[in-house]
């Protein structure tokens, strides 16, 4: 059993309400073989929301409290994003999962590249909060373009 986000499973968890749904990831949740997770929602954020971005750092930074993650009208959601990679660890923990598979680029999600709180679009190196938490428990965390990639987990 994997971990993987919501919005690549089909569920319109997305910011906009939308979904990113990569088909070999929903036919694993299908297969009973994956959880779909949505640290936004389970964090307390609404489907729709606005769209947020770390400010001034990474998810580490976040879980730190170095830095926050703040909405396009500036509105601080770190709370949200913490409570939301709280409960994703709780549900690894719940099911002894230790592989995950999350949305690339998000401020909870990303791996490897998240934005870098300008909403411009330009990406800088670090990953995004529950990414972050879940690394630091032993869960071994890929994107989806690496899962794709890879063909696996």
């Amino acid at each position: 059993m994997i971990l993987v986000s919501g919005c690549l499973s089909g569920d319109n968890s997305f910011y906009n309400g939308t979904s990113k749904v990569c088909e070999p990831i929903k036919n694993l949740v299908k297969e009973n073989k994956a959880i779909p997770v949505c640290p936004e929602i389970l964090g307390g954020l609404p489907v729709p929301r606005e769209r947020s971005e770390i400010k001034a750092g990474t998810g580490i930074g976040v879980l730190k409290r170095r830095c926050k993650v703040i909405t396009e009208f500036e509105k601080d959601v770190t709370d949200n994003f913490v409570n939301g990679a709280e409960a994703v660890l709780s549900l690894a923990k719940k099911y002894n999962i230790k592989k995950a598979v999350l949305k690339s680029r998000s401020p909870s999600c990303g791996r490897r590249e998240i934005y870098d709180g300008s909403f411009t679009g330009s990406l800088i190196k670090g990953e995004g909060v529950t990414c972050a938490l879940l690394k630091i428990n032993g869960i071994d965390v890929i994107n989806d373009e690496e899962f794709l990639k890879a063909g696996r987990v």
